[in-house]
């Protein structure tokens, strides 16, 4: 039987195959990570909820299962960020109010599912108020810390989730991703997420923060566990009115496709002219890993993020106006703000906003008629330092709150599937986006794939903090 020190860095597919093959219980695997949460996480603040007694009855229910060596996530822990349903759980969603809601009488679905197939949850996660942030901080429960450098950000909202991945806390994360939040704490964190398409994975019993741009997806340290992950997870639900009725596409069995057949793009223009020098140089490495040499341009995409906004701020405000109207002393000033904002814009202003997303979706989708995938920088720098209020694009200081996402906002806008790889650069990793055509998760999968056997894209492991931490 491994030893349980070997196993804090192991694969969501490592766990799954020494559990089945019973060179691994999973109760042993669930102990490892409860205790290893239980002494990095007052450092890192990725939980805010340990689900110790339910792992552990969970893990002892894989053991006992006479067919687990069919199941692809035997033993395998994870955790949710906490605005998914957990039972027994009240929804939190990152927030003050939410706190006084009643208990989750059920799981989301997609809790269920990767529990179907043998995962173990283990946990909530850290996030930014409602969602509407980039940086990992939240007022009411602190900063998520970024595993490669406890003074700096993890990214947000999902940045719980992209630090307990990116420490080892847990092999599997689920995050949201209305306008980067899965590919900005993946950038920072130095893990793989994949947002896919919009309506791909069910929604329901998550709490919403807009409607029309709302994702959801994992967090994982190889290709290969977010393809097993996501797999489990695809199906049609009734209960989300936007999941697609798609028989399931499962991906996991053409990774090994790789490049063999595709077209792969760079994206120039606006999608560079702001990079920061480490974005520029994590893009170079994997387009000449991939023997990208043609750059093309998106027409429009800074028009698309400022559309996005409008959007994104309109249908927030409109979710949480009986809040504001109530409660708006208890939000994040910083959240309230941009929320009241929003409750103020024009509705003709929103529909111009609806206009031009039809069109620009149109000119997008023209591109993928010569391209399978195109490749995009993830974030427009490292991880900034926790606290930072601005920093410089473009030669400009701008607030970097608003500005992270800044290449994530017109890719989520539309709905696209994306993965986001990690470029182990020193002393901080950063990502780069894989962006396909709906539908076509598969695509961006086994490029990243491909990239990963290159060594071009790898999650590194942390700094030697965590050996010594109390």
């Amino acid at each position: 039987m491994a030893l349980l020190t070997d196993i804090s860095w192991s694969s969501a597919t490592q766990i799954a195959s020494d559990v089945a093959a019973g060179e691994l219980s999973a109760a042993a695997v669930i102990d490892n990570a409860l205790a290893r949460i239980a002494r990095l996480n007052p450092t890192l603040n990725a939980f805010t909820a340990v689900t110790a007694e339910r792992a552990r009855a969970k893990a002892n229910a894989v053991d006992a299962a006479c067919d687990r060596h069919k199941l692809p996530l035997a033993g395998v822990p994870f955790a949710v960020k906490n605005l998914f349903d957990i039972a027994g759980l009240a929804t939190v969603a990152g927030s003050k109010i939410n706190r006084a809601d009643r208990p989750a009488k059920q799981d989301s679905p997609l809790i269920e599912r990767l529990e179907a197939a043998g995962a173990v949850l283990v946990g909530a996660l850290n996030m930014g108020e409602y969602a509407y942030d980039f940086t990992g901080e939240n007022v009411h429960d602190g900063a998520s810390r970024n595993p490669h450098d406890l003074t700096r950000m993890s990214g947000g909202s999902s940045g719980g989730s992209g630090t307990a991945v990116g420490a080892g806390l847990v092999p599997l994360a689920l995050g949201s991703d209305t306008n980067g939040s899965i590919r900005v704490p993946s950038s920072f964190c130095g893990v793989f997420g994949l947002k896919p398409t919009y309506g791909r994975l069910t929604r329901t019993r998550t709490f919403p923060f807009a409607n029309s741009l709302d994702h959801l997806g994992p967090f994982a340290r190889t290709t290969r566990d977010l393809a097993i992950s996501y797999d489990a997870m695809q199906g049609s639900d009734p209960a989300d009115p936007v999941c697609t009725d798609r028989a399931p596409e499962p991906v996991t069995g053409v990774l090994a496709r790789g490049f063999d057949g595709l077209s792969i793009a760079v994206v120039g223009g606006y999608f560079q002219r702001a990079a920061f020098p480490e974005a520029l140089e994590a893009l170079s490495r994997v387009a000449g890993a991939a023997g990208v040499k043609q750059e093309i341009d998106i027409p429009e995409a800074q028009r698309a993020r400022a559309a996005a906004y409008v959007i994104t701020a309109t249908e927030g405000a409109a979710l949480h106006l009986g809040r504001l109207r109530k409660q708006a002393h208890d939000f994040d000033p910083a959240v309230r703000d941009r929320l009241i904002a929003g409750a103020m814009i024009p509705a003709s202003l929103v529909n111009k906003a609806q206009i031009f997303r039809r069109w620009y979706r149109e000119q997008v989708l023209k591109l993928f008629e010569r391209h399978d995938a195109i490749l995009a920088p993830a974030t427009p720098c490292t991880a900034p330092k926790i606290g930072q209020q601005t920093f410089l694009i473009d030669g400009v200081e701008m607030p970097l709150r608003t500005n992270v996402g800044i290449y994530t906002q017109p890719i989520s806008f539309i709905g696209l599937p994306v993965v986001a790889v990690p470029v182990p650069l020193k002393p901080l990793p950063i990502g780069v986006q894989i962006i396909a055509a709906p539908w076509r998760e598969d695509v961006a999968l086994r490029v990243a794939y491909a990239l990963e056997q290159t060594g071009a894209v790898m999650a590194p492991k942390v700094p030697k903090w965590h050996e010594t931490a109390p």
